[in-house]
């Protein structure tokens, strides 16, 4: 349950996370001030492309590049982003989905984004779902690009088995012949972190992931030492220091913790810490991706007027605007103080409160 709700909080925001400059001209690149002339086909084609930019920015994580919802994040939602290759347009109207891309969609990861996007922008959005994905049952655009960093990704056909489930993660080693065997240990190495929804026989198998960034300086999976030319690159760092998002995926090393914040540490590592990152910065690949950006929670800017009782409230309720979700029908009370016991301990002092005394009374 909980990483079904932090899973759907996470994917509101992951999905739609920059504000526009005060030029008008959006994050997309594209200038968004200029209408399009009435029965152009040039300026239909430059607004159906104005779509698509937004869509694989803001929209893929949930829906998929494909529009179809097969994504990792797809798996974790309940109820399931809509798969617009299902979808009748008998059945759904633009103005309905106009009004679901600007208003969101209510008890769903759907979030409203009429603060985020321009009325044009949102127009464009819902024409291009219409026309790409509903009508013309269209591609879109491939993930696995060169331009997305994964030149010639067909060096990697050996672990696509393994990604699209034709052959289950949980087969027995000694069922597979060497190449789907090299595959699933590519597939283990680097391709696990962002398909880590695996199909497999035994559903109870978990696979622990983590947001990663590719490129990674200029280091693709698969490209490891000594298959590139001595002298011609350096030996690269895949796990630490190639990613500047993957330093912060590391708790803190903390010792003599009480057993309330060792059990805050537990909760905050297995859920907010997908957001405000395993060392609280929130310099982790979502946190950083997200706008406005997850609190810094070692940080005095943020923090020096931060008390146990507003953390507490804040928690609770969440924050509307942000991507902090309300906790209270998934943390209970006690769950709640050790949380904030063991941010007071790791990432930075909580100022006291009558709240927070009575917190500790309690624990």
């Amino acid at each position: 349950m909980k990483k079904l709700f932090l899973s759907a909080a996470m994917a509101v925001l992951a999905s739609g996370c920059l504000e526009h400059t005060q030029s008008g001209t959006s994050k997309t690149g594209l200038d968004t001030q200029k209408p399009a002339a009435s029965g152009s086909a040039p300026a239909a084609n430059a607004n159906h492309e104005l779509g698509r930019s937004i869509y694989n920015f803001r929209c893929y994580y949930c829906h998929g590049y494909s529009g179809n919802a097969r994504t990792l994040a797809a798996t974790f939602l309940s109820p399931k982003p809509l798969d617009f290759t299902q979808v009748s347009l008998k059945y759904m109207s633009r103005e309905r989905m106009l009004r679901s891309i600007r208003d969101g969609r209510p008890d769903t990861a759907m979030q409203g984004f009429a603060n985020i996007l321009q009325p044009n922008e949102i127009a464009a959005v819902a024409d291009f779902v219409r026309q790409e994905f509903i009508i013309a049952q269209a591609e879109n655009t491939r993930y696995h690009t060169a331009e997305n960093g994964w030149p010639d990704h067909e060096r990697y056909s050996s672990a696509f088995p393994f990604a699209t489930g034709k052959i289950l993660l949980d087969t027995p080693w000694e069922e597979l012949d060497p190449r789907q065997a090299d595959g699933k240990r590519l597939f283990m190495a680097s391709c696990i972190s962002c398909h880590d929804r695996a199909h497999v026989t035994r559903k109870v198998a978990r696979w622990e992931s983590r947001p990663l960034s590719y490129p990674r300086n200029q280091f693709s999976p698969g490209d490891y030492p000594p298959a590139f030319t001595p002298g011609e690159y350096p030996p690269v760092d895949a796990m630490a220091s190639a990613s500047p998002y993957r330093l912060h995926d590391r708790p803190p090393k903390l010792s003599n913790l009480t057993a309330v914040e060792r059990h805050g540490e537990t909760l905050y590592q297995q859920n907010c810490a997908f957001c405000h990152a395993a060392d609280g910065t929130s310099r982790n690949w979502i946190g950083s991706f997200m706008e406005p950006h997850p609190r810094d929670l070692t940080s005095s800017d943020t923090m020096s007027t931060m008390t146990r009782a507003r953390m507490k409230t804040v928690i609770r309720e969440g924050l509307p605007g942000t991507s902090m979700p309300a906790w209270k029908s998934v943390l209970s009370e006690n769950e709640v103080e050790a949380v904030i016991a063991y941010v007071n301990r790791a990432f930075y002092p909580l100022a006291p409160s009558q709240a927070g005394v009575q917190g500790e009374l309690r624990k």
